[in-house]
């Protein structure tokens, strides 16, 4: 028997207003056609004002705990990845431990942009297995509308917001049932190619997205290829044994690429990029839900999850369902 952290439960949350690229277009110099092209994107949601990070993370949080069949009280970890926590501090963590009726429990959050999903992943993964939790609730959420130029409209047009969240669980297995294996990565030279132009200790102003799109797209399709052959030659796989990729939903040129450089075929790629645009820590789980919920993924499936974000920071995971 090996303990290992199981995927119990999923579930997303999406802010009530959706916003196509035709309306977008009605404030921003753009059009349906030139976002498509060149990102695969034709709506996004925005959240309202009594919309947050964690109020979205707590709704998607609760989802999951009920797929799981598990209260609040059970949960011992709480993780939440986030870009756009509600405050400097205390953690959204915290934030959504109350919303969810959770009791004392450790809270925390992970920012690593759009990889904070698979760091906080991976960190959930070592405190199961080392004893520190039973169950865990990781969630990514985010409200990049918060924090977008909305008069740039090469970023504005790329980012939508929401929530995923999974559930799992320490459990003795005899099969290769759970998470496999992660590998993270983060190399700060290239910080100045995606980031926000503000925070607490420099400007002691939120700011907003700036980003080297060329360049980010670059250093995507190189990192993601290279972290997704690492992690699968950890376990022995090549791309012939995986079900399902889940990739990071930033732009279908970048998902395509990818999986073009693995010799993935693209029917076994989770794509709601159109759907959602880039969620950033929120993209991953939001995806494996809707494909956990549509019966896409099933019990015993072998899928895969990746995603590079500023910092640059990128990683992936393997799990069989």
């Amino acid at each position: 028997m090996t303990l290992r952290a199981i995927l119990a439960g999923t579930g997303s949350a999406l802010p009530r207003t959706r916003v196509s690229n035709a309306e977008l277009a009605e404030r921003v110099d753009t059009s349906d056609e030139w976002i498509v092209e060149r990102t695969g994107i034709r709506f996004r949601h925005i959240a309202e004002p009594d919309e947050t990070t964690a109020t979205l993370g707590a709704d998607a949080a609760k989802q999951a705990l009920a797929a799981a069949g598990l209260e609040p009280a059970d949960i011992g970890l709480i993780i939440v990845a986030t870009a756009t926590p509600d405050n400097t501090f205390p953690a959204s963590a915290t934030k959504v431990q109350a919303l969810i009726g959770a009791p004392d429990c450790i809270a925390f959050d992970v920012a690593a942009v759009c990889s904070g999903f698979l760091y906080a992943l991976s960190v959930a993964d070592s405190m199961l297995r080392t004893g520190a939790a039973k169950h865990a609730l990781v969630i990514g959420s985010e409200t990049f509308s918060r924090i977008l130029d909305w008069e740039d409209r090469t970023t504005c047009v790329l980012f939508g917001d929401g929530a995923g969240a999974v559930v799992l669980s320490a459990e003795d297995v005899a099969d290769d049932r759970g998470i496999l294996a992660t590998r993270l990565h983060a190399e700060g030279q290239y910080s100045g190619m995606l980031y926000v132009d503000g925070g607490p200790s420099t400007t002691g102003t939120v700011g907003h997205v700036r980003m080297q799109g060329r360049e980010v797209f670059r250093h995507a399709v190189t990192n993601l290829a290279s972290v997704l052959g690492e992690v699968m030659a950890d376990v022995g796989l090549s791309a012939a044994d995986i079900d399902w990729v889940v990739p990071h939903q930033a732009n279908k040129r970048i998902i395509d690429a990818t999986a073009k450089k693995l010799g993935l075929p693209p029917e076994r790629i989770v794509l709601t990029v159109d759907r959602h645009a880039n969620t950033s820590a929120a993209s991953v789980p939001l995806a494996l839900d809707l494909a956990v919920r549509d019966g896409r993924i099933k019990r015993g499936d072998l899928i895969v999850l990746e995603a590079m974000g500023g910092g640059f920071t990128w990683g992936a995971a393997v799990l069989r369902v």
